[in-house]
């Protein structure tokens, strides 16, 4: 229920807005917990385990009974292509976690609320017994008034139980991804119990806007006075919310207003303010300078409750087919986190709620790829990561676990709006993700537009859906996938194979793309994944058999990968059509379908030999070489020794400004010689490509080359492209294996 301020109280100069005593007390419940599970629905009648919250059920101790059925170490890959959710190899089990804490007396006469962040699937709360409630929510808060539960002064049992993911109700907002096969139950956030007087503010969005200079604050006010019994009793309360807006660092406030509203009574109350903001500095992330809103809520009674939330003065809008970051053009380039695949990792074990293992993952090594956006692919996060991408500069299209199967209109309405009033705040999410290569139009052509009122300041994807099926399309999510594929005969394929490295090629996909009027942000792409020990995933088996035989080696594998994955991206960062280019996959389930790109255990994170090529396809200007490759697509003709070599180069800028720079162009032989060099002198115009022709004399040796291009941007990092030719006649030929670190 939204109703209108009653009056507004006109800017604060200066005086102080909050009282010395803080009105809400936070009592955080992570650490350690008692567990244990049933087979039915009833408690366990002693708990033999302990395991950490947050966390999933596989961090428990002694391990759960079906550990070894959910982290299965294959010997060796076997293709399939996908997995049916009801074929489980384990036995369904209730999750009960206990925890006893003690609740002071003086908090008495405060209203009590826990709040459970994220806990999948089915979540039902006892506190001393009393049942609290139960939720089906997987992605956003579960929250329950417990009040009247709690023994103050005295200790206090905390039970949850924890459903198993083919128990989840068929109106549930939660998906399922046939590329997972175990879904793994637990409370998977923080949990944590909260007093205030008895109107709490339940939710807080900070929305900036660049443009107009503003700042505006939606809250969710919930009263907690019992709703009316008697004819004539109240059915709301007045109340009066302050804001003020500080720098998070400094705590400098610049910015300060208030208003009055009427709470209903047992129910949620939706209050806006409009803050103006005369100087502040945007958040990018190159730059991810941080505000706070600090939201006091005062009663008849005196200060009820007091929340803050970090945000950022950050504009994330489209023009045509473009992005633009606090209105300039913005270029994304970037990679796909499956947070939810990784669960099931043998080797995840509680690194998704280490912070410095999370902070190495999605920024110290991004930054070195020259990245600005990840997608959180088919399931989002816990709440700190987008804490710290808030920190650390990064953006994110965030993502809803909604590939194959989704949930009822109604569900998806209450869960998908409550997901945005709980993770709004965070600069670092530029896209709302509804779906993942699907439709469903009551979320393209109902619910988003009813959400975009909510929160005007980010763009909505909805899957597959474009501008025929989805009047307000604001983005496409085109997946142009090349070479041999399952749902690809072998026969079919070679009538038209995939040129590797020529970026001339204009499939059916690329052809949508450059005719498509709104922003076209190319999220999934690289048909060759491999799991961490070099082998082959699940969907790849018949790739690297095509391509290298079946007793390829982990080594062959993986120059292959970082070959394909670096000349792919190169041709679909040359069109200048797409908004952005977001490989897939920097984190996945090592023994899964797909694979990403790190060596060895994943607690190292050890890049593997594409993320270090990723360091020169994703460069934000480059020159790349435009030939098809000869030494992995068959079929190719070699050159005559020593005749000409006629080919462009394609420059590219995503900089706001012309860049000038040398272009050096040589042949390195077997044995790792080079000849034949050239030096050019270039200027790269920004956002458009850049063709520049080059003529040069091929070796009069026979055997295989790499042509390398060299761009050194003034005063920049040098930039490789590289190609693969075939030169004169010979039996086999072998390549010189240049580093992408090499001097």
């Amino acid at each position: 229920m939204k109703i209108s301020a009653l009056f507004l109280v006109l800017l604060f100069c200066g005086s102080a807005l909050f009282s010395q005593n803080e009105p809400r007390t936070t009592i955080n419940l992570n650490g350690i917990w008692n567990f244990d599970q049933t087979i039915n629905a009833f408690p366990p009648s002693k708990f033999t385990r302990v395991i950490p919250v947050p966390g999933l059920v596989h961090l428990a101790t002694p391990k759960i009974e079906d550990y070894d059925k959910f982290f299965k170490r294959a010997d060796k890959v076997v293709a399939k292509d996908q997995h049916n959710l009801y074929n489980i190899d384990y036995t369904p089990r209730y999750s009960w976690y206990r925890k006893a804490i003690f609740i002071p007396k003086n908090l008495d006469e405060r209203e009590a609320m826990i709040t459970i962040k994220k806990s999948q699937y089915v979540t039902q709360v006892y506190v001393n017994g009393f049942d609290m409630g139960t939720s089906v929510a997987c992605y956003t808060p579960v929250e329950f008034p417990v009040t009247g539960a709690i023994k103050f002064g005295m200790e206090n049992e905390i039970l949850i139980k924890v459903g198993d993911r083919v128990w989840l109700p068929s109106d549930a907002a939660g998906g399922t991804d046939k590329e997972k096969e175990h879904y793994l139950p637990g409370i998977w956030d923080d949990v944590l119990i909260s007093f205030t007087g008895k109107t709490r503010i339940n939710r807080l969005l900070a929305l900036p806007s660049v443009s107009e200079r503003k700042v505006t604050i939606k809250a969710q006010i919930r009263n907690l006075i019992p709703a009316q019994i008697y004819v004539g009793d109240a059915m709301g309360d007045s109340v009066t919310l302050d804001i003020a807006i500080s720098e998070k660092i400094t705590g400098k406030v610049v910015a300060q207003q208030s208003g009055r509203f009427l709470a209903k009574r047992d129910n949620l109350t939706e209050a806006d303010l409009e803050i103006p903001i005369a100087e502040f500095t945007n958040w990018t992330p190159d730059n991810p300078f941080l505000y706070k809103a600090i939201a006091t809520l005062k009663n008849d009674k005196g200060t009820s409750d007091k929340l803050e939330k970090q945000f950022g003065m950050r504009d994330f809008t489209r023009k045509g087919k473009f992005f633009y970051l606090n209105g300039e053009k913005i270029i994304l380039r970037g990679t796909n986190v499956t947070l939810q695949r990784f669960f099931e990792d043998p080797d995840c074990g509680n690194l998704v709620w280490d912070h410095e293992w999370v902070k190495k993952l999605l920024f110290d090594l991004p930054k070195k790829l020259s990245w600005n956006m990840m997608r959180i692919c088919v399931g989002i996060a816990p709440d700190f990561w987008y804490d710290l991408a808030d920190e650390y500069g990064i953006m994110f299209q965030n993502e809803w676990l909604y590939w194959q199967n989704h949930g009822w209109d109604d569900q998806l309405r209450k869960e998908y709006t409550d997901w945005v009033w709980s993770d709004g705040n965070h600069p670092s999410i530029a896209i709302w993700d509804a779906i993942n290569e699907n439709w469903d139009d009551y979320i393209g052509n109902k619910l988003i537009p009813e959400l975009k009122k909510l929160d005007p300041t980010r763009i909505w994807d909805s899957g597959y859906m474009t501008s025929d099926q989805m009047p307000q399309d604001e983005m496409d999510e085109p997946h142009p996938y090349q070479g041999p594929m399952p749902w690809k005969s072998l026969p079919e394929f070679e009538k038209n194979p995939y040129p590797l490295g020529n970026l001339n090629f204009k499939p059916a996909v690329t052809q949508r793309i450059d005719a498509a009027g709104v922003p076209q942000l190319i999220n999934e792409y690289g048909w060759n994944w491999l799991w961490r020990n070099g082998t082959p995933s699940k969907l790849t088996v018949n790739t690297y058999n095509y391509y290298l035989g079946p007793n390829s080696t982990p080594d062959q594998n993986r120059e292959l990968q970082a070959y394909w994955q670096e000349l792919e991206t190169e041709w679909l960062r040359s069109n200048p059509n797409p908004a952005g280019v977001l490989a897939f996959c920097y984190l996945a389930n090592n023994y899964g379908y797909t694979g990403d790109w790190f060596m060895g255990n994943i607690k190292d994170l050890i890049p593997s030999p594409t993320l270090d090529w990723f360091r020169h396809a994703f460069a934000p200007t480059a020159a790349f070489i435009n030939l098809t490759d000869e030494r992995y697509v068959k079929n190719s003709i070699p050159h005559e020794s020593g005749s000409t070599l006629l080919f462009n180069l394609c420059g590219i800028n995503n900089l706001s400004n012309t860049i000038k720079g040398t272009i050096k162009v040589r042949f390195i032989n077997s044995a790792g010689e080079s000849s034949k060099e050239q030096t050019l002198s270039v200027e790269l115009d920004s956002f458009v490509r850049s063709d520049i022709p080059v003529s040069m004399v091929l070796p009069a040796e026979t055997g295989g080359f790499v042509l390398v291009a060299e761009f050194t941007p003034d005063n920049g990092t040098r930039v490789i492209s590289r190609r693969f030719l075939k030169i004169g006649q010979a039996a086999n030929y072998s390549y010189y294996n240049l580093s992408p670190f090499e001097k």
